[in-house]
């Protein structure tokens, strides 16, 4: 039988799914949240205006798109609602606040042996929170199975969801074989070759809400297949991968691969389109490889990894372990600006933005930013009505003289793991715009261990009654006793990310309004937020780092 004949079933092969099985509890807070949901839909919330006008009180704020608004003027111009309307106030009881921040959690403990965990990594807690419909972002966590380490990584969407999905699919499979030694792999092609079964390279762990397009699991497979196939004739038998290497090599083979499928094609129509989409949607990526003690980052974006850092009185600071790509970032900005003519130095970054439009500074898919102008058209003339019909796809970046102008290729850090580094926090910049990373950590740090690290109460330049600072101080001292409620270390954070006040306290009303918001009103307030917080094994770190090592 020919291994192509195969080749759907190969595929499923090369992974074990470990998929949480919801307990009655949590189903029916699943259907809570599903109609607290569509109830939401149908109401507005008080007080609460579009951000131009309410910034100060909502915080920092986001544009509403990672485009810039002209591109969508048409799409703005359409909306049914007024932003001058005043909008009616809508209260969510803790109940139901409780069920949609709960709807997409998931937990996973890695099993113990003997009674002992042996791996560095305990466990880790994730969660998401929509603003746009649907959400825009991704995440992925696998355990590497003919190797080893544990993958982890958030992937955050623009211009759509479909390169965001793409990568939480096959990202992981790109890394894992660039990790395999030669061997393997000559295994792995006999295998496929001779069609016999594979073992399986990832276990994953996914909550039962995250999706796998069975479509395209056969175009991704023959991609898979090549670039194994190459690896196998650029290695030699005994040679041991450099995770490094790897990682740079995975990413940048993933991204040269969702641009090749695109001008390709395929005689499917549904596939045909799903890949255009994919290629004209782009998405950042922020992934840790945890091996023992040695912690690898790969970032390409502005998403971004946070180390908790225990110190010696048990307060907890924050090591970043990411860069964020953006104009914020000098280093960067010198990078773009030297890949292009002096005469483009003016345009290449503007408002912040890539040639004026795109804020993170390198990004999978985004063909705009990368095929030259000839390229565009003719995949686009070659394309599906679909594709004729989206204005964003058929439009020209202004000043797009010398492409590409825009890279996934990750920046990759590496650190030793130590015993006082207790957790690992990875997340979209929908967090990191709402929370600054100490804070983060503090939060995290607190609702990890159970203890709260009393700081004196901060009201910045706020003037307040003696009767306001009574009450600021119970609210706090309720907080504490009621801080624990949540059962997942990512639904606590983002429960302070939306509902944090002024003062740094959970604000109940704040929270509620947030939450009841409509979809058309969501994104002007926030962005969506995805978080995977990764807990260390303390023990076992010690035990593998050198004696005289701290």
């Amino acid at each position: 039988m020919s291994g192509l004949r195969l080749l759907p079933k190969l595929f499923a092969a090369l992974q074990i799914y470990s998929w949480r099985e919801e307990s009655g509890a949590a189903a029916q807070v699943r259907r809570q949240s599903s109609g607290a949901a569509a109830q939401h839909r149908k109401v507005n919330s008080s007080s609460l205006l579009p951000c131009q006008q309410h910034h100060a009180q909502l915080g920092p704020h986001r544009p509403a798109s990672r485009w810039p608004p002209r591109i969508w003027q048409s799409h703005q111009q359409s909306r049914s609602y007024q932003t001058t309307t005043v909008l009616r106030s809508y209260i969510l009881s803790p109940p139901q606040v409780n069920s949609i921040l709960k709807a997409n959690e998931y937990s996973f403990k890695v099993p113990e042996f003997d009674g002992k965990n042996v791996s560095s990594v305990m466990g880790f807690e994730s969660n998401q929170l929509p603003a746009n419909a649907p959400i825009e972002d991704r995440r992925s966590a696998a355990t590497c199975l003919q190797t080893r380490g544990m993958l982890l990584g958030v992937f955050d969407g623009h211009a759509g969801c479909a390169c965001a999905q793409a990568l939480s699919e096959r990202l992981f499979y790109y890394i894992a074989v660039s990790l395999l030694p030669h061997n393997t792999l000559c295994e792995l092609e006999a295998a496929v070759e001779n069609g016999r079964a594979l073992s399986p390279i990832l276990q994953w762990h996914k909550h039962p809400n995250d999706y796998f397009s069975r479509e395209a699991q056969t175009l991704y497979f023959n991609s898979l297949r090549t670039y194994w196939q190459e690896l196998i004739d650029l290695t030699s038998p005994g040679e041991i991968p450099d995770t490094r290497e790897a990682l740079l090599n995975a990413f940048k083979r993933l991204d040269n691969d969702i641009s090749l499928e695109a001008q390709v094609g395929d005689p499917n129509a549904f596939l045909h389109y799903w890949v255009l989409r994919v290629a004209f949607s782009g998405a950042t990526a922020c992934v840790a490889h945890v091996d023992g003690s040695d912690l690898f980052i790969a970032n390409s974006g502005d998403a971004r990894a946070v180390l908790g850092v225990q110190e010696e009185d048990g307060s907890f600071s924050a090591h970043t372990l990411s860069n964020d790509h953006s104009a914020q970032n000098e280093e960067e900005m010198a990078r773009i600006r030297g890949e292009h003519p002096p005469s483009e130095r003016k345009t290449v970054i503007r408002q912040d933005r890539l040639l004026g439009l795109l804020m993170p500074l390198r990004a999978f898919g985004d063909v705009k930013f990368k095929w030259s102008i000839e390229l565009q058209k003719g995949v686009i003339e070659s394309g599906p009505d679909q594709l004729h019909e989206n204005e964003h796809t058929k439009f020209i970046p202004p000043n797009y003289h010398t492409p590409p102008y825009l890279t996934a290729e990750p920046e990759i850090t590496y650190h030793k793991l130590r015993p006082q580094d207790r957790f690992m926090v990875i997340a979209s910049d929908g967090l990191w715009e709402t929370l600054h990373r100490q804070e983060v950590v503090r939060i995290v740090g607190e609702y990890l261990t159970g203890v709260n690290q009393r700081q004196p109460l901060k009201v910045g330049g706020y003037k307040v009654t003696l009767g306001q600072m009574q009450g600021l101080l119970e609210e706090r001292k309720a907080r504490v006793s009621s801080a624990f409620e949540d059962q997942n270390s990512a639904t606590h954070l983002i429960r302070h990310a939306v509902g944090n006040n002024e003062f740094g306290t959970v604000d109940h009303e704040r929270l509620s309004k947030m939450l009841s918001l409509p979809e058309e009103l969501a994104r002007m307030y926030r962005d969506d937020i995805t978080i995977i917080i990764s807990q260390f094994n303390p023990h076992v770190i010690g035990a593998q780092r050198p004696e005289g090592q701290s």
